[in-house]
């Protein structure tokens, strides 16, 4: 989770070595029930790459604000298994 200017969003960085195609889902959970949310396709690779919600304008403090990310494999049905969930505030 990130803050600037006046501006909240949540990144994720991450290594895909596994070598199939994953999917990404990161979710910021802001103060008053708002919620950003964003799927990214996550290529096979061993270089370092990121995946973020758009910057949104903040509201409150950061401490009030929940990232959530879910790795999940791709099955072509949109139902793949969850592979890893983080979860973090500021």
């Amino acid at each position: 989770m990130l803050t600037r200017g006046g501006l909240t969003w949540a990144r994720t960085y991450y290594r895909n070595a596994i070598g199939e195609k994953l999917t990404a889902v990161l979710t910021l959970m802001a103060p008053g029930g708002r919620t950003v949310q964003i799927n990214c396709d996550v290529d096979a690779g061993d270089e370092q790459r990121t995946c973020e919600t758009p910057r949104e304008p903040s509201h409150g403090a950061a401490s009030a604000y929940w990232a959530v990310v879910g790795f999940a494999a791709q099955d072509g049905t949109g139902e793949g298994p969850l592979l890893l969930r983080l979860s973090s505030n500021s």
